[in-house]
């Protein structure tokens, strides 16, 4: 498939603007209680081009240009989208960055990114986040009006803030880089054109960062090209239209809300909606009132929805397709026969593709095949062998969604010989090309010379109707080398023993695969991710600690 679609951001957006004009581009629900605010509540194609316009040339004037890394901490909504589209536009490179970092994090991010104009909220859901940048940058709240010159950020030189900024001399009005009264003399309408025109498809758009559940988080760099690519192939196969209106709770600074959700949202010129916070009653009424027609995210969100008590009362039939299973219509109650991806931030999303169909029956299980420009191999990860299908081994990626690089690591360093990436990830292919993953390598259990994928248990144990959800591990034995341990959440108002169920499971699984020590926990004792994952090394640890 051909991308018909402009390459460049500048000329992408305006494309966009001529296209959809006045059909909404993106809808925010604010917090339950929290007042609308109306720059930050809805905005049009053609007003994101308008004000995407004044603020490149506001940056412009104040020195942004191409290369400039551009932190943008904000969460989902229209000021998000103008300020990257703004960024983006004169060639500068995007960062955006997780509204829930506390200080530790905020200022690893922005040291290891080289941000030297950031762009953030004052305060976001009763988190002042001037106040966290204070105490990650130690010496800003000293620092006076003009660029900044703080040790701990060395090379961050502005900070605009959409909001109070509590009389910080160091902190510039957000609201000011869309006031034209800030543009210098001579950067007008024709010197913005000119400045996009030295814009390429193979400039850095966004270095995009994991979520960096075991170690700090690896910034991966996209290029203008390869993310309008790829987010235009991806919106072909999701059979995105303009007049849908696609509600994700997924959020812009990770890859599955950036990529999947709202640039392939914008190549369809459909209308992205958004919140500031999941919360099942409020979301069941924004879906209901917005008229929501494709939902994708994470499907626990699904599920706490068709779960809320409210929901026989809401009238979602504008539902007609996406990725969140239990409140979207005709979708296989059998989680191995729902259509599926397989990504990461370094693909920029998905580098395979199963649809979001419902999977014949000789395809239980699989993760789709190769997305167009993408190749595959599979390596044994102790030899580096490349392995012939049928084979497990470690996956291995490249192509035009592949990243430029890991921000700060060498090339010789990420790639191998032959331009692959490593993903870590653990599954094989078949002689027809369609993947099946089985594990993160790191995750696979090795128990008396036998190897357990966990998912494959954790998939028997969630099919039990008493069960909600199942998280299974591997724990240190010194016999053994490792046994299978599972973490179990049971569904509200139902009661089982963990004696039981591993009884129950024996009839469903080979000998070495049924979990020698079982917990039934609640959700609040298990660790999460900040992106909603389970985190599986805390998770170990936790586990092994209760053994003594």
């Amino acid at each position: 498939m051909t991308c018909d679609a402009p390459l460049v951001i500048g000329a992408f957006v305006r494309d966009l603007a001529r296209r959809h004009g006045d059909r909404e581009l993106i809808v925010k629900q604010a917090a339950p209680g929290a007042p609308v605010d109306p720059q930050d509540d809805r905005l049009t194609y053609a007003e994101a081009e308008a004000r995407s316009a004044i603020m490149a040339r506001v940056l412009a004037s104040r020195g942004v240009g191409k290369g400039s890394r551009v932190g943008v901490w904000l969460p989902n909504g229209p000021r998000f989208v103008v300020t990257w589209l703004a960024a983006a536009r004169i060639g500068a490179v995007v960062v955006p960055i997780n509204t829930f970092y506390q200080p530790r994090e905020l200022g690893w991010i922005l040291r290891h990114a080289d941000v030297d104009h950031l762009v953030c909220q004052g305060e976001f859901l009763g988190h002042d986040h001037l106040a966290r940048l204070e105490a990650a940058s130690p010496g800003i709240a000293q620092a006076g009006a003009g660029p900044l010159r703080v040790t701990a950020l060395p090379r961050l030189r502005s900070v605009s803030v959409h909001g109070d900024a509590g009389g910080r001399d160091w902190a510039t009005d957000g609201a000011l880089l869309e006031d034209a009264r800030e543009i210098a003399p001579g950067v007008d309408a024709a010197f913005l054109e000119s400045l996009e025109s030295t814009v390429a498809a193979a400039d850095p758009l966004t270095v995009l960062y994991s979520s960096g559940s075991t170690a700090d988080p690896k910034g991966a760099v996209h290029t203008q090209g390869s993310v309008l690519r790829h987010a235009a192939w991806l919106a072909a196969q999701r059979d995105i239209h303009a007049d849908d209106r696609v509600w994700s709770p997924m959020p812009f600074f990770w890859v599955g809300g950036f990529v999947f959700a709202l640039v392939c949202n914008l190549h369809a010129g459909a209308t992205t909606l958004c919140e500031d916070v999941f919360e099942p009653e409020a979301t069941l009424r924004f879906l209901e009132r917005e008229r929501a027609t494709v939902a994708i995210g994470w499907p626990h969100f699904g599920k706490a929805l068709a779960d809320h008590p409210t929901r026989k009362d809401r009238d979602l039939s504008a539902l007609r397709g996406g990725n969140v299973p239990d409140i979207l219509p005709d979708v296989p109650a059998d989680p191995a026969l729902r259509g599926t991806a397989l990504g990461m931030t370094e693909t920029c999303g998905p580098h395979t593709w199963g649809g979001d169909g419902v999977l014949p029956e000789e395809l239980r299980g699989s993760f789709g095949t190769a997305v167009e420009g993408v190749e595959h191999k599979v390596v044994d990860p102790e030899t580096g062998e490349t392995l012939p299908p049928g084979r497990s081994g470690e996956i291995c990626v490249r192509g035009r969604s592949l990243m430029q690089g890991l921000h700060k690591v060498a090339r010789e360093d990420t790639f191998d010989a032959d331009g692959y990436y490593h993903t870590g990830d653990g599954g094989f292919f078949d002689a027809n090309g369609v993947l099946y993953f089985e594990a993160r390598l790191g995750d696979m259990i090795k128990t008396g010379g036998a190897n357990v994928t966990p998912a494959e248990v954790e998939t028997v144990l969630a099919g039990y109707p008493e069960v909600k959800a199942a998280h299974v591990v591997g724990l240190p034995d010194a016999d053994r080398g490792q046994v299978v341990a599972a973490a179990v959440v049971l569904e509200q108002g139902v009661e089982a023993e963990p004696d039981a169920l591993r009884a129950r499971i024996k009839g469903d699984l080979s000998a070495y695969k049924v979990p020698r020590h079982l917990w039934v926990l609640g959700d609040a004792d298990l660790p999460f991710t900040d992106s909603g994952k389970i985190d599986k090394q805390r998770l170990a640890a936790d586990l092994a600690a209760r053994l003594g």
